[in-house]
């Protein structure tokens, strides 16, 4: 009792008896008016809760009541009646995409490779180009200079899907009696890269480059956005470590690898699990632009199957809610496995 008792009890030998420690009566009283510290906390800083009120609203529509929803995935799909009152169907619809044997597994199956591949390849290609331009932001001396360039490569990122795929479009768009080709399929064909053929039909209804394409104009879309974050990291750097690398002899590039590489890593890490986590989360707008029947074999992806199976002719909506189900429950666990290896190796995690 007495040793349990000394956790927050001090021994008075005066008195010969225990008094609670004054540490103990801070942490009491805090305890007592922990609410109420919370109420002064929100009164003091209402203006920023305030502007927290948006967002919980487009997080409660967007995110969370649009889950119910998922009932579509183990119910009969009956548009008469709501989800609620439709009858169990069990996993009759995941059992037809995985095994069903039919086209719609296997365009299925089509779909969820295509979108690993189109994800891995962002990952490979599009996640070390932010770093690498917020590098270069970093070396750039003159502000005004530095600033011009930044702007120059955060504008696509404030263009609209439709705008950027249509721009996409007519600089590789086939020739015909009217108008001429993409520029980019002329200069490829004067180059030799592709042939003549294939310039004047369209590089977007090749197969073979559209997934090329996507990655491009992917790049050029959102490179100078994703910056923003790693450039931050860089810029809170503090000036000492330069200086102590550049006594030690370090030039430019030793900077780059032994001072602001590391200094950044926690923020590489953490930017690259919540990359992973979407990874199969494809750009369902971009792609649904940009592909056709032509390109279905390298372009179709979940997101695009599931809006045309639940939306076509012969609609399937519980399909549909199945597909998509099962691709955000494989980003889940990519998330719990690039974190849980994240914190194993360099101690940085997100939880």
């Amino acid at each position: 009792m007495k040793d349990r008792a000394a956790d927050f009890l001090e021994f008075d030998r005066e008195a010969q008896v225990y008094r609670i420690s004054p540490e103990q009566v801070v942490r009491d009283d805090v305890e007592k008016h922990y609410w109420r510290h919370v109420g002064v906390t929100i009164l003091k800083d209402w203006r920023l809760y305030i502007m927290l009120v948006p967002m919980l609203l487009v997080f409660l529509f967007w995110r969370y009541f649009p889950m119910y929803e998922l009932l579509g995935c183990f119910k009969v799909s009956d548009d008469v009646v709501p989800v609620s009152q439709q009858l169990f169907s069990g996993f009759s619809y995941f059992k037809r995409l995985l095994a069903g044997g039919d086209q719609l597994s296997t365009d299925f199956w089509r779909a969820l490779r295509n979108t690993f591949i189109l994800s891995f390849y962002g990952l490979c290609f599009g996640f070390p180009i932010p770093i690498i331009l917020a590098l270069f932001f970093n070396e750039i001396r003159s502000n005004a200079a530095r600033s011009v360039y930044q702007v120059l490569t955060y504008l696509p990122k404030f263009m609209s899907t439709v705008v950027m795929t249509s721009l996409v479009t007519m600089l590789v768009k086939q020739g015909s009696l009217t108008t001429g080709m993409g520029i980019i399929n002329q200069g490829l064909s004067s180059l030799g890269l592709i042939s003549n053929e294939v310039a004047n039909a369209g590089l977007l209804n090749n197969p073979s480059f559209f997934r090329s394409i996507y990655q491009i104009s992917g790049i050029w879309e959102s490179a100078g956005y994703d910056s923003i974050v790693f450039f931050a990291a860089i810029i809170a750097i503090s000036p000492t470590s330069y200086e102590a690398a550049q006594i030690d002899g370090a030039d430019k590039m030793a900077q780059m690898r032994y001072v602001v590489l590391p200094s950044i890593l926690s923020t590489i890490v953490i930017m690259l699990i919540t990359r992973i986590g979407s990874l199969l989360n494809i750009g369902y707008e971009k792609v649904l632009l940009l592909y056709n029947t032509n390109t279905y074999v390298t372009a179709d992806v979940v997101s695009t199957l599931a809006n045309r199976v639940g939306m076509g002719n012969n609609p399937l909506p519980g399909v549909a809610a199945a597909a998509e189900m099962m691709n955000n429950v494989i980003g889940m666990l990519l998330v719990i496995g690039a974190n849980t290896i994240a914190r194993k190796a360099s101690n940085t995690s997100l939880y």
